[in-house]
């Protein structure tokens, strides 16, 4: 079901987790709340291929995390609409629902995540091209669930 930010934290089963998803076109990137809802962890990034696929790595995440709930970073343009990438952010939400995913899932705004995670690695961590490739994706995602988290408090 398709919730609120705010109304995310009281549908949650008390001691689960949150798991942020920062969703491009070749990769998926999650990233983990603690259960006390305070600190976001970058947790992996998943190849994409089907969304059967796809869904089927987030199943065996959530179930692995006790996850009770999803934060979906939403692409937002610069002016505030919303153009194809939000669509598709938000389709690929109602596909985990209409495939039976039965916890709530709420939209975070990610506008420039994957460029302020992209200039942290470059000017914080000095990472290589290579590297900041294998874990922007779940930084981003880190991003955008730590920015839910605080919004929440």
């Amino acid at each position: 079901m398709i919730v609120e930010l705010k109304d995310l934290p009281d549908a949650l089963a008390r001691g689960h987790r949150l798991l942020a998803l920062d969703l491009g076109e070749k990769t998926i990137g999650l990233a983990l709340a603690d259960p006390g809802l305070t600190v976001a962890t970058p947790l992996e990034t998943i190849r994409r291929t089907k969304f059967t696929k796809d869904a089927e790595a987030l199943d065996k995440v959530i179930a692995e995390w006790r996850i009770g709930g999803l934060v979906l970073g939403l692409p937002v343009n610069m002016d505030g609409s919303e153009g194809p990438r939000c669509q598709s952010t938000r389709q690929f939400a109602r596909n985990l629902e209409h495939r039976g995913l039965a916890l709530p899932i709420a939209f975070w705004d990610e506008r420039l995540s994957t460029s302020a995670v992209e200039r942290f690695l470059i000017d914080g961590a000095d990472m290589t091209r290579k590297r900041r490739g294998e874990v922007v994706d779940k930084m981003a995602a880190a991003y955008i669930l730590q920015g839910a988290l605080e919004a929440l408090r």
